[in-house]
This record gives C-alpha cells, sequence and structure tokens, in this order.
C-alpha cells in the first residue's frame, strides 16, 4: 500500500516544504526525511525526482534564483517611475523577506551544495549574486535615465544595498525589519547619488 499522498507537482511541493522547513527552523534542520515529512509523501519520491539530496538543495536553490531573474526585469522595467529608494527597498524586502535569507544560511553551511552550484556555474553566493547583479541592473538603467547620478559607481552601490539588507534580515528571532528601516537604510546608501 503506498504511503503519503498523491502529488500534483512533486518538484514544486517538495521545494515548498523545504522552504517552510528552513524559515521555521533553520539550514540545520533540513533533511530529506524532515522535506517529505513536510510535504506529506514518502522519502522516496524525493529520490524519485532527484539523485540525492544534494541534488535536490541544488534544484532548490537554483529554482528561487529563477525567482530573482524574474524579479530583476520587473525592477529593470520599473527604471524611470516612482521613485529609486522606493523600487529598492521593495526589491530588498521581497528578495530578503522570502527564503532568500535562509538559503544563503544554507549554502553557507553545506560544502556539497556549494560545490555542486559552482560546479554548475554560480560563483560568489548563489542568490546574494543574483540580487546583486539584479540592483546593479536596476542602478545602471536608473543612471542611463539620468535618475542618479551620472558617476554613480552601481557596482559598488548594489552589493553595498545587498549587504545592508543582508544583514536588516539576517536575524530570525527578531522578525523581518519594517518597510521604513528598510528605506531608511536605502536613502541612506544613495544619498549623494539620488537627486
Amino acid at each position: 500500500m503506498p504511503t503519503g499522498v498523491a502529488l500534483r507537482d512533486a518538484r514544486e511541493q517538495l521545494f515548498d516544504a523545504a522552504e517552510r522547513i528552513l524559515l521555521r527552523d533553520g539550514p540545520n534542520s533540513l533533511t530529506s526525511r524532515a522535506v517529505t515529512t513536510e510535504a506529506g509523501c514518502a522519502k522516496g519520491v524525493l529520490h524519485r525526482h532527484f539523485d540525492d539530496f544534494d541534488a535536490f538543495l541544488a534544484e532548490l536553490v537554483r529554482d528561487r534564483i529563477g525567482r530573482i531573474d524574474r524579479q530583476a526585469v520587473a525592477l529593470r522595467a520599473a527604471a524611470g517611475s516612482g521613485t529609486v529608494a522606493d523600487h529598492l527597498t521593495e526589491a530588498l524586502t521581497t528578495v530578503f523577506g522570502t527564503v532568500a535569507v535562509a538559503i544563503v544560511g544554507l549554502v553557507i553551511s553545506r560544502d556539497g551544495l556549494r560545490a555542486r552550484l559552482r560546479q554548475a556555474g554560480s560563483s560568489g553566493v548563489p542568490v546574494l549574486a543574483e540580487a546583486t547583479a539584479m540592483l546593479a541592473g536596476y542602478l545602471s538603467a536608473e543612471r542611463e535615465l539620468g535618475r542618479i547620478a551620472a558617476d554613480a559607481d552601481v557596482d559598488t552601490l548594489a552589493p553595498t544595498l545587498i549587504g545592508a539588507g543582508h544583514l536588516l534580515f539576517a536575524d530570525r528571532e527578531a522578525g523581518p525589519p519594517t518597510t521604513a528601516a528598510v528605506h531608511k537604510v536605502v536613502a541612506t546608501v544613495l544619498a549623494g547619488v539620488v537627486g
């Protein structure tokens, strides 16, 4: 007799289960058994879709990177509208208000996962590297439109914003920062480059 429940989209349900565990319990609690239990399915389901647990985790990270890539398209399309600080505040809140902080902890804590991601072409710290590229692309578009100073160093501003955003959202126990707190950091980093 089969165990667990039928999964409509097993990969996505397993990813969502892993995300819930990461957000609730942190990267040290993420095991194949915990994921399948959270998803309500037999452990074999994970291994039917992935070679091993590190392969599952690598796909989870790549899936979440895909979300950042889609967010980057929308952010770049917003250039020229609204305010630069508002767009960056929303971007940082979207990136770090989800599972990104926990994914970073996961990548840092698992050597095998980092190795797989590097073999697949990831550089730097996955998720943070893509989020930095997203902000740099957006800032470049705003610079081209004249909404930030022509000499603004977007390749320094973007990682500065990512680092500051990561620090704001990193304390899982205190809860996420307010939008006002994120906006204040963004405005401070952009002081002198936004007119």
